[in-house]
């Protein structure tokens, strides 16, 4: 597994040389997704008004391609401005199912001048997989993201 210090180091330099913002969202999804195999389902939400509009992901399909600030995990994520880690998705009630398989998400927060803009979402088929490494490693994706959109 490649390190967190050479994923930011590919993440800032895709962010360098993206052609635009949806590029970048792209091509980060699918390098999370390659170097993390418990990155099951990597996309972002772009906030738009009081909603989260699915944007570039991997993963299986999801019905949830709008989803408001005041539904699942990632409308609390969005609307808190912090990261939300769940370790079994089956014994949260907020949690939006997206895959039977499904038993972690993750949920990052991305603000641009302060202010959550949108979000970088995660899901795992294993109970408990984000560890504080990983959110450690979102973190710091979703702020280099921010600041190139």
């Amino acid at each position: 597994m490649t390190s967190n210090h050479a994923v930011l180091h590919l993440v800032s330099q895709l962010a360098s040389t993206a052609y635009d913002s949806r590029s970048l969202m792209a091509e980060t999804v699918r390098l999370l997704q390659r170097e993390r195999p418990h990155y099951h389902w990597v996309g972002f939400y772009m906030l738009e008004g009081d909603v989260l509009v699915l944007a570039p992901f991997v993963g299986k399909p999801t019905e949830h391609v709008r989803i408001p600030l005041s539904q699942g995990i990632c409308g609390a994520a969005a609307s808190t401005g912090e990261t939300v880690v769940i370790d079994d998705v089956t014994a949260d009630p907020r949690y939006l199912a997206c895959s039977l398989e499904t038993r972690s998400e993750i949920v990052v927060p991305i603000r641009r001048d302060g202010r959550v803009v949108g979000e970088l979402d995660l899901d795992s088929d294993v109970p408990a997989a984000f560890t504080a490494d990983d959110r450690a490693l979102l973190e710091q994706v979703a702020e280099i993201i921010g600041a190139k959109l």
